[in-house]
């Protein structure tokens, strides 16, 4: 809705519908600290609700149209229908309605350095790692992230009003909400094709948001995506690029991983050693997401050395390649990554520790099942057995022309052990009758597949208590 400010609320009662999502109940918390009486409610119960609970809000699990009355502004999440019931209740009652990136981009004004990060991979880690490091190089960032990340207790935090680090994602055209003064692209890949015609139309998304720079701001980018290069050179702004391979004005010096796939390497700008970072997250795409962190926090007044040494303690971000536990001597690991090249990247990760590797994955939303298929039918090819979910459809109605068992059936004839194992029951299942001990098991999506550690290792915990 057009002409409504959040600042023109200030004390007001907030609804939030969709509250218990990654950004949503971030905000939710920042809106809070801010002074507003906040409420809210989500389609599921879980660990967000409770958390904001315990911070005094009501909120609550399934539809509450009732808690309309009284509230003076309602937030959505772009995943929330206009037919949504407590939408058509603020409808009823003349209750204006914004959409969270408008919030968010509203939130965000005001502050002297808006660092955006933003790209189809990597963002939360680049987002998670550059907070970080302000905050041990002595900074007050203020932060609004997709993760969560231990050194905040969450992905939001409150700080002073010169730097706002936010992460700038591209789905339904929210980053252009924002204000941007600093734009870091990890990369410009296919993703989100319920959304976006192809490839060309994602690219294009990205030359709008980066227009948004002031006339001194300045874009980070990496110099092995044509792509991102194109759309920085076409910004008119200054830019930088990063990579571990090619001549760019951030690189690296003597890289070598270690035995678990983390990278250890000299970080250097423009032939000067800058310092030393020795990861503890695997992976070479961490490597250049340290990078990235590393271009941006110099450029915002960090010290080099420092900087390399907050990187080196950086631990990762709650579900990113997460370890979860052991369960029957199987190691269990969680990734949020959610198309194939993300995917493909976790278990290679999961490749480098010399373990036999169980891939689960639960397919996310059927528009991205259908616009990537086949990429879904070759990107767990390095994984020793796959198992598959049922797809997770997220905001999507079941179109009834794609199901899990064509990936399966796609999968073996690429010549992939994959299994159909529909419901987190299934799959413990076959993962108890088949997993041998040494295994790595790794639950792949951006759905609730994570509470399928969960529920693994809370049987596991229980079935061991009792023999105990």
């Amino acid at each position: 809705m057009s002409g409504v400010h959040i600042s023109d609320y200030a004390g007001k009662r907030l609804h939030l519908v969709g509250i218990g999502g990654s950004s949503m109940s971030g905000l939710a918390e920042m809106l809070l600290h801010a002074g507003y009486t906040v409420q809210g409610s989500d389609s599921a119960e879980g660990y967000a609700l409770a958390r904001l609970r315990g911070l005094g809000m009501d909120i609550r699990a399934g539809h509450h149209p009732q808690m309309l009355a009284g509230a003076d502004l309602l937030i959505y999440s772009a995943a929330i229908s206009p037919a949504d019931p407590e939408r058509l209740e603020a409808q009823r009652l003349g209750i204006p309605q914004m959409e969270r990136a408008v919030l968010l981009g509203q939130l965000m004004e005001g502050y002297r350095h808006t660092p955006s990060i933003c790209g189809t991979h990597g963002k939360t880690t680049v987002s998670a790692m550059l907070s970080q490091v302000l905050l041990d190089c002595g900074k007050d960032p203020t932060v609004h992230i997709g993760g969560s990340l231990d050194r905040m207790g969450g992905g939001s935090r409150v700080g002073g009003k010169d730097i706002f680090v936010v992460e700038a994602c591209e789905f339904n055209r929210s980053f252009l909400h924002m204000p941007p003064t600093m734009a870091i692209i990890t990369n410009i890949e296919e993703d989100h094709l319920d959304c976006y015609k192809d490839i060309e139309e994602i690219e294009a998304v990205f030359q709008q948001f980066v227009a948004l720079l002031p006339a001194d701001g300045l874009c980070i980018g990496l110099q092995d995506d044509p792509r991102v290069v194109r759309v920085m050179q076409r910004s008119g702004r200054r830019f930088l690029t990063f990579s571990l391979e090619q001549p760019a004005d951030w690189t690296v010096r003597r890289l070598a991983y270690s035995v678990r796939g983390c990278a250890s390497f000299e970080a250097v700008h423009r032939s000067i050693v800058q310092g030393h970072v020795a990861l503890q997250v695997a992976g070479s795409f961490n490597a250049l997401h340290a990078l990235a962190a590393l271009a941006a926090a110099v450029e915002l007044g960090c010290d080099p050395a420092k900087a390399c040494a907050s990187l080196s303690a950086f631990a990762g971000v709650h579900r990113r390649f997460e370890h979860t536990g052991t369960v029957q001597q199987m190691e269990m690991y969680h990734d949020y990554g959610h198309n194939p090249a993300e995917m493909r990247s976790a278990i290679g990760v999961a490749k480098m520790q010399g373990r036999r590797v169980i891939a689960v994955m639960q397919p996310h939303t059927y528009s991205r099942v259908k616009g990537l298929f086949q990429d879904y039918l070759t990107c767990t090819g390095e994984a020793d057995i796959t198992l598959v979910t049922d797809i997770y459809a997220a905001r999507e109605a079941d179109p009834g022309d794609i199901h899990s068992s064509m990936l399966v059936e796609g999968m073996r004839a690429n010549g992939i052990r994959a299994h159909l194992t529909p419901t987190f029951d299934d799959t413990e299942a076959w993962l108890l009758q088949h997993g041998q001990p040494g295994d790595l098991v790794l639950t792949m999506g951006c759905g609730n597949i994570n509470l399928l550690n969960d529920q693994m290792q809370r049987h596991w915990d229980q079935h061991h208590h009792l023999e105990g």
